[in-house]
């Protein structure tokens, strides 16, 4: 058998992620037109229905027949719409980093309690420091992100050997775990403190992108537009970690500062999420699958590509969640959980039969 390591082993793999990448920009601009259709729909249903010639017309700064258009759409639905997108954007990228990170298909931000982290930091401030700007909220739930994920390191991983990898229950048991601490923290927050902050809170919490606006935009679009692009060029680096510690060093690689660096990422993104829209769950663990059916598992393609996919599951989940009970406006988070829980229970079972 050929050494993983060998020149050979590398010229196979690097024509392989050639003839991936021929159909990758295929299938991140399919995705594309598919998530812009679904937008155009998103801004144009609700009580005061728009027609999708309107909606376009009005995004283009044509006349259209009703003054009122401009303000409902550019206002009121299209920061949701886009807010939703780049939500599950960086969920889905997050997601993939973990996967990758931990070589665990099972692993996802929501899963491994890092966005309880994030959202636990997030409750801190709403609820017990609300003259703190708002502007905070990012960097707190990336400092509540990046504390579980340091316990989730020291635990899932035993001193010296990628145990995470090669014990993919462990880490989700710790992920529980720790995800149910936080949770417990939550519940006091929203049992001991002030009413109106508690509201708030708990709105924030549903996992919904309701009453987003530009604000939301411009607060997480720098982390999303500095974060996502460093995903990608760490690709190669996820690419060779997966391949095992020992063709990753062979390969020059530092493991130790690598790991760090992605894991970072990784709680960047899934953080700057709970800040607009709370906790919108299991999008992480699918969108990284969905995208390995449609461009492989190299991270070249899979980062973008479930990146892309991420931002559909969450506008898609929206627009479900506004017209299947209409009036009544079911939050994003929990149609992702309807479908994330089976989801997540057939992966599990899958497991178990290999």
């Amino acid at each position: 058998m050929k050494s993983t390591s060998s020149p050979w082993f590398m010229v196979q793999t690097q024509k392989f992620s050639m003839r991936i990448d021929k159909r990758i920009p295929l299938v991140l601009g399919l995705i594309l037109l598919i998530s812009f259709i679904i937008l155009v729909l998103h801004v144009g249903v609700g009580e005061y229905n728009i027609s999708p010639v309107d909606v376009l017309n009005t995004l283009l700064g044509r006349e259209v027949g009703d003054k009122n258009y401009h303000f409902v759409v550019m206002e009121l639905r299209l920061p949701r719409a886009i807010v939703a997108w780049l939500v599950g954007a960086a969920l889905g990228a997050s997601g993939a980093i973990v996967q990758g990170l931990t070589r665990n298909p099972l692993a996802s931000p929501d899963l491994t309690g890092v966005t309880a982290g994030a959202s636990a930091a997030a409750v801190l401030l709403i609820i017990f420091m609300p003259e703190v700007p708002k502007e905070w909220l990012p960097l707190a739930a990336f400092a509540g992100g990046i504390l579980v994920a340091i316990i989730l390191y020291m635990f899932a991983w035993r001193s010296g050997s990628a145990s995470a990898g090669d014990s993919p229950i462990r880490l989700i048991l710790v992920g529980i775990g720790l995800s149910s601490v936080l949770g417990a923290f939550v519940s006091f927050a929203l049992t001991f403190g002030d009413l109106w902050y508690v509201q708030s809170a708990m709105m924030w919490l549903s996992g919904s992108v309701y009453a987003s606006d530009w604000g939301d935009i411009q607060s997480i679009l720098p982390w999303i537009l500095i974060c996502l692009p460093l995903a990608f060029l760490t690709a190669r680096d996820l690419n060779a970690l997966n391949l095992g510690e020992d063709v990753a060093q062979g390969l020059g690689l530092q493991i130790t500062i690598r790991r760090g660096f992605l894991l970072l990422l990784s709680v960047a993104l899934a953080a700057v999420t709970v800040t607009v829209a709370g906790i919108i769950g299991f999008v992480g663990l699918i969108a990284p699958h969905l995208s390995r059916r449609l461009v492989g598992s190299l991270h070249e393609g899979l980062i973008p590509a479930s990146a892309f996919v991420g931002g559909f599951v969450v506008i898609f989940s929206d627009l479900l969640g506004r017209t299947i009970m209409a009036p009544t406006e079911i939050p994003a988070g929990i149609i992702t959980s309807i479908v994330g829980v089976p989801f997540f229970l057939y992966l599990l079972w899958k497991r178990e039969q290999v």
